[in-house]
Protein backbone atom coordinates (compact mmCIF):
# COMPACT_ATOMS: atom_id res chain seq x y z
CA UNK A 1 0.00 0.00 0.00
CA UNK A 2 2.82 2.39 0.88
CA UNK A 3 4.40 1.68 -2.49
CA UNK A 4 1.11 2.42 -4.24
CA UNK A 5 0.75 5.69 -2.39
CA UNK A 6 4.32 6.60 -3.24
CA UNK A 7 3.72 5.84 -6.94
CA UNK A 8 0.54 7.89 -6.92
CA UNK A 9 2.34 10.82 -5.30
CA UNK A 10 5.10 10.67 -7.91
CA UNK A 11 2.54 10.56 -10.71
CA UNK A 12 0.70 13.55 -9.26
CA UNK A 13 3.92 15.51 -8.95
CA UNK A 14 4.85 14.72 -12.52
CA UNK A 15 1.41 15.81 -13.76
CA UNK A 16 1.63 19.04 -11.82
CA UNK A 17 4.98 19.70 -13.43
CA UNK A 18 3.53 19.07 -16.88
CA UNK A 19 0.53 21.30 -16.24
CA UNK A 20 2.91 24.06 -15.23
CA UNK A 21 4.64 23.73 -18.56
CA UNK A 22 1.59 25.11 -20.38
CA UNK A 23 1.95 28.32 -18.46
CA UNK A 24 5.75 28.43 -18.56
CA UNK A 25 6.37 28.13 -22.31
CA UNK A 26 4.43 28.48 -25.52
CA UNK A 27 6.89 26.81 -27.89
CA UNK A 28 7.08 23.12 -28.64
CA UNK A 29 10.56 21.72 -27.90
CA UNK A 30 11.95 19.22 -30.43
CA UNK A 31 15.34 17.49 -30.50
CA UNK A 32 16.93 14.61 -32.38
CA UNK A 33 18.35 13.37 -35.66
CA UNK A 34 20.17 15.68 -38.05
CA UNK A 35 18.61 13.68 -40.91
CA UNK A 36 15.07 14.22 -39.64
CA UNK A 37 15.82 17.86 -38.72
CA UNK A 38 15.06 19.45 -42.14
CA UNK A 39 11.73 17.64 -42.36
CA UNK A 40 10.72 18.70 -38.85
CA UNK A 41 11.87 22.26 -39.55
CA UNK A 42 9.70 22.36 -42.68
CA UNK A 43 6.68 21.18 -40.70
CA UNK A 44 7.43 23.72 -37.96
CA UNK A 45 7.44 26.56 -40.49
CA UNK A 46 4.16 25.41 -42.05
CA UNK A 47 2.60 24.97 -38.63
CA UNK A 48 3.55 28.50 -37.56
CA UNK A 49 2.32 30.02 -40.83
CA UNK A 50 -1.00 28.20 -40.74
CA UNK A 51 -1.84 28.61 -37.05
CA UNK A 52 -0.17 31.89 -36.13
CA UNK A 53 1.32 30.12 -33.11
CA UNK A 54 4.98 30.32 -32.13
CA UNK A 55 7.22 28.14 -34.30
CA UNK A 56 8.56 25.08 -32.46
CA UNK A 57 12.19 25.15 -31.34
CA UNK A 58 13.96 22.40 -33.33
CA UNK A 59 17.47 21.32 -32.31
CA UNK A 60 19.74 18.95 -34.23
CA UNK A 61 21.29 16.84 -31.45
CA UNK A 62 21.72 13.52 -33.25
CA UNK A 63 19.48 10.52 -32.72
CA UNK A 64 21.27 9.18 -29.63
CA UNK A 65 21.58 12.61 -28.04
CA UNK A 66 17.94 13.34 -28.76
CA UNK A 67 16.83 10.13 -27.08
CA UNK A 68 18.81 11.02 -23.96
CA UNK A 69 17.20 14.47 -23.79
CA UNK A 70 13.71 13.18 -24.61
CA UNK A 71 13.91 10.52 -21.91
CA UNK A 72 15.03 12.90 -19.13
CA UNK A 73 11.46 13.28 -17.89
CA UNK A 74 8.24 15.28 -18.23
CA UNK A 75 7.59 18.93 -17.56
CA UNK A 76 8.67 22.41 -18.50
CA UNK A 77 12.33 21.59 -19.10
CA UNK A 78 11.69 18.38 -21.02
CA UNK A 79 11.48 17.94 -24.80
CA UNK A 80 8.11 17.13 -26.34
CA UNK A 81 9.31 15.29 -29.46
CA UNK A 82 12.52 13.68 -30.71
CA UNK A 83 13.38 12.78 -34.29
CA UNK A 84 15.29 9.59 -35.04
CA UNK A 85 16.98 8.01 -38.03
CA UNK A 86 16.52 4.58 -36.47
CA UNK A 87 13.98 3.00 -34.15
CA UNK A 88 14.19 3.60 -30.41
CA UNK A 89 16.43 1.06 -28.67
CA UNK A 90 15.26 -1.08 -25.76
CA UNK A 91 17.80 0.65 -23.49
CA UNK A 92 16.42 4.08 -24.44
CA UNK A 93 12.85 2.95 -23.85
CA UNK A 94 13.87 1.67 -20.42
CA UNK A 95 15.54 5.00 -19.64
CA UNK A 96 12.33 6.81 -20.54
CA UNK A 97 10.27 4.49 -18.35
CA UNK A 98 12.64 4.97 -15.42
CA UNK A 99 12.31 8.75 -15.70
CA UNK A 100 8.52 8.82 -15.88
CA UNK A 101 8.17 9.03 -19.65
CA UNK A 102 5.83 6.07 -19.68
CA UNK A 103 3.59 6.78 -22.68
CA UNK A 104 5.25 7.35 -26.05
CA UNK A 105 3.88 7.30 -29.58
CA UNK A 106 6.22 6.17 -32.35
CA UNK A 107 5.63 7.75 -35.76
CA UNK A 108 7.23 6.31 -38.90
CA UNK A 109 7.36 9.26 -41.30
CA UNK A 110 8.96 7.64 -44.36
CA UNK A 111 12.24 6.30 -45.70
CA UNK A 112 15.66 7.68 -46.49
CA UNK A 113 18.68 6.25 -48.23
CA UNK A 114 22.22 6.60 -46.93
CA UNK A 115 24.33 8.30 -49.57
CA UNK A 116 27.99 7.74 -50.26
CA UNK A 117 28.61 10.91 -52.19
CA UNK A 118 31.29 13.17 -53.63
CA UNK A 119 31.66 16.48 -55.41
CA UNK A 120 30.41 16.58 -59.00
CA UNK A 121 33.99 17.49 -59.83
CA UNK A 122 35.18 14.25 -58.26
CA UNK A 123 34.89 10.56 -59.20
CA UNK A 124 31.57 8.72 -58.99
CA UNK A 125 32.36 5.18 -57.90
CA UNK A 126 30.50 1.90 -58.07
CA UNK A 127 31.34 0.09 -54.83
CA UNK A 128 30.12 -2.96 -52.96
CA UNK A 129 29.37 -3.12 -49.25
CA UNK A 130 32.39 -5.40 -48.86
CA UNK A 131 34.64 -2.77 -50.44
CA UNK A 132 33.22 -0.03 -48.23
CA UNK A 133 33.88 -2.25 -45.22
CA UNK A 134 37.48 -2.74 -46.36
CA UNK A 135 37.93 1.01 -46.75
CA UNK A 136 36.44 2.05 -43.41
CA UNK A 137 36.82 -0.78 -40.88
CA UNK A 138 39.42 -0.66 -38.12
CA UNK A 139 40.41 -4.26 -38.88
CA UNK A 140 40.03 -6.23 -42.11
CA UNK A 141 40.84 -9.62 -43.54
CA UNK A 142 44.02 -9.83 -45.62
CA UNK A 143 45.25 -13.23 -46.90
CA UNK A 144 43.05 -15.03 -44.41
CA UNK A 145 44.26 -13.05 -41.39
CA UNK A 146 42.54 -10.32 -39.37
CA UNK A 147 44.86 -7.30 -39.35
CA UNK A 148 44.72 -3.56 -38.73
CA UNK A 149 43.43 -1.88 -41.86
CA UNK A 150 46.38 -1.37 -44.24
CA UNK A 151 44.45 0.29 -47.08
CA UNK A 152 45.16 3.94 -47.79
CA UNK A 153 44.15 4.05 -51.49
CA UNK A 154 40.89 2.91 -53.07
CA UNK A 155 42.66 0.95 -55.81
CA UNK A 156 44.53 -1.09 -53.17
CA UNK A 157 41.16 -2.63 -52.32
CA UNK A 158 40.29 -3.31 -55.96
CA UNK A 159 42.11 -2.19 -59.14
CA UNK A 160 38.76 -1.10 -60.60
CA UNK A 161 38.48 1.64 -57.97
CA UNK A 162 40.20 5.03 -58.47
CA UNK A 163 43.84 5.57 -57.54
CA UNK A 164 43.05 8.21 -54.92
CA UNK A 165 43.52 8.29 -51.16
CA UNK A 166 40.68 7.00 -49.00
CA UNK A 167 39.17 10.06 -47.33
CA UNK A 168 35.60 9.74 -46.05
CA UNK A 169 33.73 12.20 -43.86
CA UNK A 170 31.00 10.65 -41.74
CA UNK A 171 28.83 10.95 -38.65
CA UNK A 172 29.91 10.38 -35.02
CA UNK A 173 28.81 7.42 -32.85
CA UNK A 174 25.87 9.40 -31.38
CA UNK A 175 24.27 9.71 -34.82
CA UNK A 176 21.50 7.44 -36.06
CA UNK A 177 23.12 7.74 -39.47
CA UNK A 178 26.25 6.13 -38.03
CA UNK A 179 24.17 3.36 -36.47
CA UNK A 180 22.43 2.71 -39.77
CA UNK A 181 25.71 2.74 -41.72
CA UNK A 182 27.26 0.20 -39.35
CA UNK A 183 24.20 -2.06 -39.54
CA UNK A 184 23.49 -1.81 -43.26
CA UNK A 185 27.02 -1.50 -44.68
CA UNK A 186 29.73 -2.55 -42.24
CA UNK A 187 28.00 -5.60 -40.75
CA UNK A 188 26.71 -6.84 -44.09
CA UNK A 189 29.99 -6.09 -45.87
CA UNK A 190 32.07 -8.04 -43.39
CA UNK A 191 30.00 -11.17 -44.08
CA UNK A 192 31.92 -11.56 -47.35
CA UNK A 193 35.14 -12.51 -45.55
CA UNK A 194 35.53 -16.13 -44.32
CA UNK A 195 38.09 -15.41 -41.60
CA UNK A 196 35.78 -12.81 -40.05
CA UNK A 197 32.77 -15.11 -40.33
CA UNK A 198 34.74 -17.77 -38.44
CA UNK A 199 35.28 -15.53 -35.39
CA UNK A 200 33.29 -15.99 -32.19
CA UNK A 201 30.26 -13.75 -31.78
CA UNK A 202 31.82 -11.01 -29.65
CA UNK A 203 35.02 -10.77 -31.68
CA UNK A 204 33.10 -10.74 -34.94
CA UNK A 205 30.89 -7.91 -33.65
CA UNK A 206 33.98 -5.90 -32.72
CA UNK A 207 35.59 -6.36 -36.13
CA UNK A 208 32.43 -5.71 -38.12
CA UNK A 209 31.27 -2.62 -36.24
CA UNK A 210 34.41 -0.65 -35.38
CA UNK A 211 35.25 2.17 -37.77
CA UNK A 212 38.91 2.98 -38.35
CA UNK A 213 40.48 5.90 -36.47
CA UNK A 214 43.83 6.20 -38.25
CA UNK A 215 42.87 9.02 -40.62
CA UNK A 216 40.98 7.85 -43.73
CA UNK A 217 37.62 8.05 -41.90
CA UNK A 218 36.95 11.46 -40.36
CA UNK A 219 34.13 12.08 -37.91
CA UNK A 220 32.53 15.32 -39.04
CA UNK A 221 29.98 15.98 -36.28
CA UNK A 222 26.19 15.96 -36.35
CA UNK A 223 25.81 18.75 -38.93
CA UNK A 224 25.56 17.08 -42.34
CA UNK A 225 25.83 20.47 -44.05
CA UNK A 226 29.46 20.62 -42.90
CA UNK A 227 30.18 17.39 -44.76
CA UNK A 228 28.61 18.88 -47.88
CA UNK A 229 30.88 21.92 -47.57
CA UNK A 230 33.98 19.74 -47.16
CA UNK A 231 33.15 17.72 -50.26
CA UNK A 232 32.69 20.90 -52.25
CA UNK A 233 36.20 21.99 -51.29
CA UNK A 234 37.89 18.60 -51.88
CA UNK A 235 36.95 16.69 -55.02
CA UNK A 236 38.80 13.54 -53.87
CA UNK A 237 36.79 13.16 -50.64
CA UNK A 238 33.56 11.26 -50.03
CA UNK A 239 30.85 11.72 -47.43
CA UNK A 240 28.19 9.67 -45.68
CA UNK A 241 24.80 11.28 -45.01
CA UNK A 242 21.08 10.90 -45.67
CA UNK A 243 19.71 11.00 -49.21
CA UNK A 244 17.81 14.22 -48.46
CA UNK A 245 21.10 16.12 -48.19
CA UNK A 246 22.28 14.68 -51.50
CA UNK A 247 18.95 15.58 -53.09
CA UNK A 248 19.05 19.14 -51.76
CA UNK A 249 22.64 19.55 -52.99
CA UNK A 250 22.36 17.66 -56.27
CA UNK A 251 23.77 20.64 -58.15
CA UNK A 252 27.03 20.20 -56.20
CA UNK A 253 27.20 16.51 -55.27
CA UNK A 254 26.68 13.12 -56.85
CA UNK A 255 25.95 9.82 -55.13
CA UNK A 256 28.14 6.84 -55.91
CA UNK A 257 26.50 3.59 -56.90
CA UNK A 258 26.35 0.75 -54.39
CA UNK A 259 26.16 -2.64 -56.06
CA UNK A 260 25.48 -0.96 -59.39
CA UNK A 261 22.48 1.09 -58.17
CA UNK A 262 22.41 4.85 -57.62
CA UNK A 263 20.36 6.39 -54.79
CA UNK A 264 17.06 7.95 -55.92
CA UNK A 265 13.45 8.21 -54.78
CA UNK A 266 12.57 5.24 -56.97
CA UNK A 267 15.45 2.93 -55.96
CA UNK A 268 15.01 3.67 -52.25
CA UNK A 269 11.25 3.08 -52.43
CA UNK A 270 11.51 -0.21 -54.35
CA UNK A 271 14.42 -1.50 -52.27
CA UNK A 272 16.87 -1.89 -55.14
CA UNK A 273 19.22 0.63 -53.54
CA UNK A 274 20.78 -1.45 -50.79
CA UNK A 275 21.30 1.24 -48.13
CA UNK A 276 17.92 2.56 -47.00
CA UNK A 277 16.34 3.06 -43.58
CA UNK A 278 13.13 4.22 -41.88
CA UNK A 279 12.84 7.65 -40.22
CA UNK A 280 10.79 8.38 -37.10
CA UNK A 281 9.70 10.89 -34.55
CA UNK A 282 8.55 10.12 -31.01
CA UNK A 283 5.89 12.02 -29.06
CA UNK A 284 5.74 12.38 -25.28
CA UNK A 285 2.04 11.72 -24.70
CA UNK A 286 2.03 13.29 -21.21
CA UNK A 287 2.58 16.66 -22.95
CA UNK A 288 -0.42 16.32 -25.28
CA UNK A 289 -3.21 18.71 -24.40
CA UNK A 290 -0.80 20.56 -22.10
CA UNK A 291 1.87 22.11 -24.29
CA UNK A 292 0.06 24.59 -26.55
CA UNK A 293 -0.11 23.50 -30.16
CA UNK A 294 1.47 20.06 -29.71
CA UNK A 295 -1.55 18.14 -30.98
CA UNK A 296 -1.94 20.54 -33.89
CA UNK A 297 1.75 20.21 -34.77
CA UNK A 298 1.52 16.40 -34.80
CA UNK A 299 -1.56 16.64 -37.03
CA UNK A 300 0.35 18.84 -39.48
CA UNK A 301 3.35 16.47 -39.49
CA UNK A 302 1.24 13.45 -40.44
CA UNK A 303 -1.09 15.29 -42.81
CA UNK A 304 -1.42 14.30 -46.45
CA UNK A 305 -0.04 17.72 -47.37
CA UNK A 306 3.19 16.79 -45.60
CA UNK A 307 3.60 13.00 -45.76
CA UNK A 308 2.07 11.88 -49.05
CA UNK A 309 4.03 11.21 -52.23
CA UNK A 310 2.92 14.66 -53.40
CA UNK A 311 3.63 16.30 -50.03
CA UNK A 312 6.10 18.99 -49.19
CA UNK A 313 8.33 16.56 -47.27
CA UNK A 314 8.69 14.43 -50.40
CA UNK A 315 9.85 17.57 -52.21
CA UNK A 316 12.66 17.78 -49.64
CA UNK A 317 13.84 14.21 -50.15
CA UNK A 318 11.62 12.02 -47.94
CA UNK A 319 10.48 8.78 -49.58
CA UNK A 320 6.79 8.49 -48.74
CA UNK A 321 5.08 5.49 -47.16
CA UNK A 322 2.59 3.39 -49.11
CA UNK A 323 -0.99 4.61 -48.74
CA UNK A 324 -2.16 1.86 -46.37
CA UNK A 325 0.92 2.13 -44.15
CA UNK A 326 0.63 5.92 -44.04
CA UNK A 327 -3.03 5.69 -42.99
CA UNK A 328 -2.12 3.41 -40.08
CA UNK A 329 0.69 5.73 -38.99
CA UNK A 330 -1.60 8.77 -39.18
CA UNK A 331 -4.23 7.05 -37.04
CA UNK A 332 -1.69 6.07 -34.36
CA UNK A 333 -0.15 9.55 -34.27
CA UNK A 334 -3.45 11.42 -34.00
CA UNK A 335 -4.86 9.07 -31.37
CA UNK A 336 -1.71 8.86 -29.25
CA UNK A 337 -1.36 5.10 -29.61
CA UNK A 338 1.22 3.96 -27.09
CA UNK A 339 4.21 2.11 -28.53
CA UNK A 340 5.19 -1.30 -27.26
CA UNK A 341 8.56 -1.87 -25.65
CA UNK A 342 11.26 -2.51 -28.31
CA UNK A 343 12.54 -6.08 -28.42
Amino acid sequence: MNQLLKSAALASAAMALVVGAAQARDQIQIVGSSTVFPYTQAVAENFANMTGMASPVVESTGTGGGMQIFCEGVGEGAADITGASRAMKASEYELCQANGVTSITEVLIGYDGLSFASSRNGTQMDVTKAQLFQALANEVEVDGEIVENPYTMWNEIDPSLPAIAIQVFGPPPTSGTRDAWVELVMEEGCEEFPAIEALDKDRKKEVCQRMRSDGPFIEAGENDNLIVQRLESDSTAYGIFGYSFLYENSDKLVGSMVGGVSPSFETIADGSYAISRPLYFYIKNAHRGVIPGLDEFVAEYVSEAAMSSDGYLNERGLVALADDKRAAVQDAALNGTEMAAPQ
